[in-house]
């Protein structure tokens, strides 16, 4: 299977703190289906964010791939995190869904009828064609994660990363938004970053865990030594319930000066 990204030795930090991320190595394949997990301010933000060309590591090499050649970038949909978004502002569905398209040799963003038609093809796809012409201000939850995937897919790309998909959503709209993850995946590769261990293995095919360093492991089928030795200082515990796992998180000591990644 073809290589997406490489990433090698990397080092990223910031004034306040120099090394966020320290060493860390990783590859992400054609079609793979990667969860990254880790305690609070391990990195897995800021990784992203190196990821996505926000953030300039200090030391290290992030390395795209395109049919095995290498390329300066690759097309990647974004999913943030849903309360980084305003819902006061006044777009709507359709709106917000277009806005992940790349219009090609045009200077400015004038969609095109086949545009408009793709939103419609996607927004179908999504389940949310109904709301196309609604405000984001008057959706659920769960309706606003399925906007911003759209938004993340309309432009075919290759790789699609998920920032804590699972956040302010129910039980019930979260395993039907896992279910549409897997789907996707059979064409696109994903990175699923979470807080939620259980849920994250059940769904993935290769786990990280980020603290700091990065720890890798080929398949999802993991102990809790591994989850021990890799979250180092906040250890964790997985129970299965119904057809998600739920994390359960030991008694352990916090720094109360960590701050999220």
């Amino acid at each position: 299977m073809n290589k997406l990204l490489e990433i090698q030795n990397l080092t990223v930090g910031y004034d306040a703190k120099p090394e966020v991320l320290k060493g860390v190595s990783l590859s992400v394949y054609e079609r793979d289906f990667l969860g990254i997990i880790g305690p609070n301010g391990g990195g897995k933000t800021t990784l992203l964010k190196t990821i996505l060309g926000l953030i300039k590591p200090s030391v290290g090499t992030i390395t795209f791939f395109d049919e095995g050649r290498s390329v300066p970038d690759i097309n990647i949909g974004y999913l943030p995190q849903i309360n980084q978004i305003d819902k006061k502002f006044p777009i709507s569905v359709s709106q917000v869904i277009l806005s992940g398209l790349t219009p090609s040799g045009r200077l400015f963003k004038r969609y095109t009828l086949a545009d408009r038609e793709q939103v419609k093809r996607v927004a179908g796809q999504l389940g949310i064609e109904p709301l196309l012409d609604k405000p984001i201000g008057e959706l659920s939850g769960g309706q606003l994660q399925r906007v911003l995937l759209g938004r993340a897919i309309i432009d075919n790309p290759k790789l699609i990363i998920l920032d804590e998909p699972s956040s302010y959503v129910d039980k019930l709209f979260e395993t039907n938004f896992y279910k549409l993850l897997g789907e996707l995946n059979k064409e696109i590769a994903i990175i699923l970053v979470s807080h939620d261990v259980g849920t994250v293995l059940s769904m993935v095919k290769n786990i990280a865990c980020v603290n700091e360093g990065l720890h890798y492991h080929s398949g999802a089928d993991i102990s809790n030594e591994w989850l021990l030795a890799a979250y180092d200082s906040c250890p964790v515990e997985i129970l299965g319930h119904g057809s998600l796992p739920h994390r359960v998180v030991l008694d352990h000591t916090v720094d109360a000066n960590s701050k999220k990644a």
